[in-house]
């Protein structure tokens, strides 16, 4: 049995621009989980919305079968980086049911802070 939506939505992102202690470890970061309950491969296609730029993705990810995937949103560089310290939200398309949840880690000032939040999830029409 799959747990979770097709479609989710984040709209807090902002990757920290600053980092304070040893990388990669304490590198400030925004990232997400993408957990697969299900038996077969997810595949997740991930788009990132600004505020005055236009959308870029999209990004795409698959998530074996009874698995979780944790991704820095750092490192989503192909087809174009995501931009540091502009605020953006995510829109995850997912072939089959998955949960997504996001977190941050901003290490700017020497006592690092680090917050967690779910996604959205919307109900597909299809």
């Amino acid at each position: 049995m799959n747990i979770g939506r097709r479609r989710w939505v984040f709209a807090a992102g902002c990757v920290p621009l600053v980092s304070t202690g040893t990388e990669p470890a304490f590198t400030s970061r925004d990232q997400f989980s993408v957990l697969n309950t299900g038996a077969s491969v997810a595949n997740v296609r991930i788009a990132v919305l600004y505020a005055g730029r236009a959308e870029v993705g999209p990004f795409r990810l698959g998530v074996a079968p009874r698995r979780v995937r944790q991704v820095r949103v750092n490192d989503l560089i192909f087809p174009v980086a995501v931009r540091l310290g502009e605020p953006y939200g995510l829109i995850f398309d997912s072939d089959v049911a998955v949960v997504v949840q996001c977190t941050r880690q901003d290490t700017g000032r020497p006592l690092g802070a680090g917050a967690m939040t779910n996604a959205w999830p919307l109900r597909c029409r299809a």
